[in-house]
């Protein structure tokens, strides 16, 4: 407890391989936060079903497959994307603009943890290269998807301690924000 403290007074200057861990690389659950390839994807209204990298957004316990329940639960994930990719699509899409001062603001943001709907993914020697989860482009696949048997195999990545608390906070934002400025009064 003390050292996750510790790690995360240093944020956001210790944003590197301290996101990852090697210790539960041969279990046989799949964790919130992983990260495996050749998950399928759509990009609605598309059609087109591609295979890529993903994060697992879910619950760890609400996919556990020990857990039986009367109506059957899906692993939630997100995209990941190498972030060289992205930059050059983002100069791509606004070359005509000028922007190249305002994409690299945006990709040291990433980088920062500062882009709310972005999680970044420092390059380390799980993952080849730098890269970003997409929190906005979820996508969903039966809790067999993986099984035990291509669980340990298909895994990227597994965070760390620092590295999930580092995610849940970023969940959080993206997806509940307490000071939202919009006010529900009761009828």
């Amino acid at each position: 407890r003390q050292s996750l403290l510790k790690e995360l007074e240093k944020f956001p200057d210790n944003i590197d391989d301290r996101l990852f861990t090697t210790y539960l690389k041969n279990e046989i659950n799949i964790f919130q936060g992983d990260g495996y390839q050749d998950f399928l994807f759509v990009n609605l209204p598309g059609k087109k079903i591609d295979k890529m990298p993903a994060m697992i957004i879910s619950n760890t316990c609400d996919i556990d497959t020990n857990n039986k329940r009367l109506f059957p639960k899906r692993i939630v994930y997100a995209p990941i994307f190498q972030l060289k990719k992205y930059q050059a699509a983002l100069i791509t899409r606004h070359a005509e603009n000028g922007n190249q001062q305002s994409i690299e603001s945006h990709i040291e943001s990433i980088k920062k943890q500062a882009v709310t709907d972005i999680f970044y993914l420092p390059k380390n020697k799980m993952l080849e290269n730098e890269s970003i989860v997409l929190l906005d482009r979820l996508n969903n696949a039966p809790t067999d998807y993986l099984t035990e048997d291509n669980i340990t195999n298909k895994r990227i990545f597994t965070l760390s301690d620092y590295g999930f608390y580092m995610f849940l906070i970023k969940l959080s934002i993206h997806f509940s924000r307490v000071k939202e400025a919009v006010n529900r009064p009761a009828n």
